[in-house]
C-alpha cells in the first residue's frame, strides 16, 4: 500500500536517484537544491513510498505569479501560509514504480494543498510530450514558456483552485 507524507532529510540519496532516472543532467534538480527545498518547503514537498522506499516525489514552493521563473530552480524561499500559486518544480516517479498512478496521486496531494491553503492554483512547466498527461489532470496549456531551463522548450500549464474536485 502506498502512502504519502512530506519529505525528510533522510530521504536525499533516493530523491537524487529517481531525479536523475527522470531528467537530463542538465535539467536534474542538484543535490544542494534538493536539501534547500527539504528545509525550506518541506510543507510542499510530498513524498510517495511503499514498505519505506521512495516511490516518487513532487515538490515546489509558493509563487506569486502563475508562471515558473527559472530563477526558482537557484533560489526558493520559505512559503507563506496562505494564497499564492503552488508551484511543482519536480514532479519524478521511479523508473519500477511508473505507469502506476503515482504520479496522480502526488498531483492530487498537491491540490488538496492549494485548497487548503487558499492558494490560487497549480502551476509548472513540462515538455511537449507531457502536455496532454496534465491537460487529462485538468492542467490548462498557456503555451511556451519564457524558461530555458536545461535547454529544453516548455510549456506553462496552470491549473486554477476552482478547476479542481
Amino acid at each position: 500500500m502506498m502512502s504519502l507524507r512530506n519529505v525528510q532529510t533522510t530521504d536525499l540519496e533516493q530523491l537524487l536517484h529517481i531525479e536523475n532516472e527522470g531528467f537530463s543532467k542538465e535539467e536534474a534538480a542538484t543535490k544542494e537544491a534538493f536539501i534547500k527545498r527539504i528545509q525550506l518547503i518541506p510543507d510542499t514537498f510530498i513524498v510517495a513510498e511503499k514498505e519505506g522506499e521512495v516511490l516518487g516525489y513532487i515538490n515546489g514552493p509558493i509563487i506569486h505569479q502563475p508562471y515558473i521563473t527559472d530563477d526558482l530552480f537557484e533560489e526558493i524561499k520559505a512559503n507563506p501560509i496562505e494564497g499564492g500559486y503552488q508551484s511543482v518544480l519536480g514532479l519524478a516517479v521511479s523508473k519500477q514504480a511508473r505507469n502506476q498512478g503515482v504520479a496522480s496521486v502526488l498531483m492530487d496531494a498537491m491540490g488538496e494543498l492549494v485548497k487548503e491553503n487558499n492558494r490560487e492554483g497549480i502551476t509548472l512547466t513540462c515538455k511537449q510530450e507531457l502536455v496532454a498527461f496534465y491537460e487529462k489532470l485538468g492542467f490548462v496549456n498557456h503555451g511556451v514558456s519564457e524558461s530555458k531551463h536545461g535547454g529544453v522548450r516548455w510549456y506553462n500549464l496552470v491549473k486554477k483552485r476552482e478547476d479542481m474536485n
